[in-house]
């Protein structure tokens, strides 16, 4: 169930906290990141699920949900000889928070909308 706004500003959040606040990522999806985020060069889906002990196509699935959120990027290596495979890095950071802090924005707008929506109906009834 969703927190109240309230109560997750009393809540005491980390960084990590971010991937499940902004995107609803699991924690897999976390470990997933921080395996990418840590290693100084980019991984396959062997690699991330090799380091946290977890199959193949279950990680693919985590993979594919950071990749949609924009949180790492994707980078296909050919074979010379035929075939291919791909490596997940993380996209830059810089790039990362732009996106929160603009839904962020977008979510302050709605919400602000939606307060004065509910200032005028209770001023109507008065």
């Amino acid at each position: 169930m969703i927190d109240s706004i309230s109560e997750q500003l009393e809540r005491e959040m980390a960084c990590e906290a971010l991937l499940s606040c902004f995107y609803d990522h699991t924690e897999l999806d976390k470990e997933c990141y921080q395996q990418i985020a840590s290693s100084s060069e980019p991984l396959t889906v062997d690699d991330v699920a090799e380091k946290i002990s977890c199959g193949r196509s279950t990680v693919y699935r985590s993979i594919q949900r950071l990749l949609r959120t924009g949180l790492i990027e994707e980078e296909q290596i050919n074979y010379d000889d035929g075939g291919y495979y791909h490596q997940y890095s993380v996209t830059d950071p810089k790039e990362a928070a732009s996106d929160m802090y603009r839904t962020l924005t977008n979510w302050y707008v709605k919400m602000d909308q939606l307060i004065s929506d509910f200032d005028e109906i209770c001023n109507k009834t008065e």
